[in-house]
């Protein structure tokens, strides 16, 4: 017999504005806690020097967290020239510094052009990703030093928004995996001074572009109003670039039950969709296979 989950079945997706000075997870707790939800996850971590917009999921918008780890996503950074650090930002120590060379209008220009569109970036030391289990930040507090490999990141737009003495704050529109602090980095490379940042803030992340965010000192207020709920997105916001697919009483019984269902649209193998039935309520994730046959993926356990 399965065990009873803690917690009340809370579901939805909240968009937590992070403060600074925290991790994600501990961002992550804090909301679980208010909400007193029996499962939550947020959707890609934040430096704790980091602000902005951290999905939380909680309850069944579990389900949905892995896919919106794929997202586009959207910072303002403000970018120090001249002093390297072990981090990459202002949390590091400084291990170089060096002097800066001029930086007027023209050679900024020139740098956020070469440094925008497909290009190869090796992921930092101070980073969540793993090697043999262990996080690449823990490994880097011991000194340690893993070769990481390339990989391909997209930038879409990298844009001047402020320009000081021997800084720069820019906005990025950026493909997953990419990583701020590296970009800053290899920008402080390409200038021959290094670079580290002093601010970063997410802004945005798909298909959230313009959803509002909430702070925990929101969360806390509504607490004590009883008003929580009403701050949580629908557990499929955050899925809402699938195709939507409608099923009828029998086609939904059979899904229930594991069985693929006949598309009724075409559709490419591999595409992932939003399955609803009749009455528009959300079902879960379906993916298409091979044969045209809606596969189910992550179904939606649905409130009693």
């Amino acid at each position: 017999m399965a065990r009873k989950r803690k917690g009340l079945p809370i579901n939805g997706i909240l968009l937590l504005d992070k403060p600074i000075g925290i991790s994600s997870n501990k961002a992550l707790q804090k909301i679980k806690y208010l909400y007193k939800a029996q499962k939550a996850g947020h959707t890609g971590s934040l430096d704790p020097l980091a602000t902005g917009m951290l999905p939380i999921c909680l309850g069944e918008a579990t389900k949905t967290s892995h896919f919106l780890l794929n997202s586009d996503k959207s910072y303002q950074t403000t970018i120090q020239f001249g002093i390297t650090t072990t981090t990459g930002d202002t949390e590091g120590e400084v291990i170089e510094t060096r002097p800066v060379p001029t930086i007027d209008d023209a050679t900024i220009q020139n740098l956020l052009t070469k440094f925008t569109g497909q290009l190869e970036q090796v992921p930092p030391m101070y980073s969540a990703l793993k090697h043999q289990g262990q996080p690449l930040y823990k490994l880097a507090r011991q000194g340690k030093e893993i070769e990481r490999k390339a990989r391909n990141i997209t930038i879409f737009s990298n844009s001047l928004l402020e320009k000081n003495q021997n800084s720069i704050t820019v906005a990025v529109d950026c493909s997953k995996g990419t990583y701020i602090r590296s970009l800053a980095m290899d920008m402080g490379e390409a200038l021959g001074c290094g670079a580290h940042i002093t601010m970063l803030r997410r802004v945005h992340v798909s298909p959230f572009n313009y959803g509002k965010m909430f702070t925990l000192d929101d969360a806390i207020e509504a607490e004590t109003k009883g008003t929580l709920r009403d701050m949580l997105l629908p557990v499929d916001a955050g899925i809402i670039h699938f195709s939507k697919i409608m099923l009828d009483e029998v086609n939904v019984e059979k899904l229930m039950f594991g069985q693929t269902i006949l598309a009724a649209h075409h559709l490419n193998t591999g595409a992932m969709v939003r399955i609803y039935n009749n009455n528009n309520d959300f079902l879960g994730i379906g993916e298409i296979d091979t044969s045209a046959h809606i596969k189910p993926k992550r179904l939606i356990q649905q409130p009693e």
